[in-house]
């Protein structure tokens, strides 16, 4: 346990630049995401608040969402963006698109939680701190980890490439590359499963109290 604890920080130690750079990329795309919402038009921010309540609607009308279709279609949404971004690091010249990926992720975020709070203020906050910050505390770290292996292994793939080196020696990091990814997707089930028992039975009661 030591052991492994000590290696891992030693990985992080060692590929830290990466990590920095996964985590700036990031963070750029959800300023970026709040950037677009403070851009609208009143009229594009009403047309798809309208929606938003709609959905508010359905929620007080006691119309609910299957906890198990939440749970699938989580857990299938990470999968397939794993997935993508573990044959963008093994394809080498799918490096731009794994930054792309994790920026429109940090993005996706920032405009959601900036929406909610732009147009329902301190309400807004809380309904995003149930709804959408609880499986991020999950998320978030999976998919810069998911980056930031993609990019190291990319990278090291070019090395070998570029060197005289037995390219039998690849096997190993592929093998450890595998690993990881399927490590990373057993967690992304662990923030399906948040979001599903969570965070929705979470919004829809805090809905409920708000407009019932």
């Amino acid at each position: 346990m030591y052991k492994n604890s000590f290696l891992v920080w030693e990985h992080i130690k060692n590929h830290a630049t990466i990590y920095l750079f996964m985590i700036i990329l990031f963070l750029t795309g959800i300023i970026f995401g709040a950037v677009i919402v403070n851009s609208m038009g009143f009229i594009q921010k009403q047309d798809l608040f309208f929606y938003l309540e709609r959905f508010f609607g359905q929620i007080t009308e006691g119309v609910s969402i299957d906890k198990i279709d939440i749970l699938w279609q989580s857990f299938t949404y990470h999968a397939k963006y794993l997935l993508l971004l573990c044959i963008l690091g093994l394809s080498v010249i799918g490096l731009p698109l794994v930054w792309v990926l994790i920026f429109v992720k940090g993005l996706v975020i920032g405009f959601s939680v900036g929406f909610i709070v732009n147009q329902l203020g301190l309400q807004g906050l809380l309904l995003a701190s149930l709804s959408i910050a609880p499986q991020n505390i999950l998320v978030i770290p999976i998919y810069i980890t998911a980056g930031s292996i993609s990019m190291i292994f990319s990278l090291t793939l070019i090395n070998k490439l570029f060197s005289r080196k037995n390219h039998q020696l690849l096997l190993q990091p592929l093998a450890k590359y595998s690993i990881i990814f399927v490590i990373l997707l057993v967690v992304s089930f662990a923030a399906a499963l948040v979001e599903a028992y969570v965070s929705h039975q979470a919004m829809q009661e805090l809905i409920k109290s708000l407009y019932l």
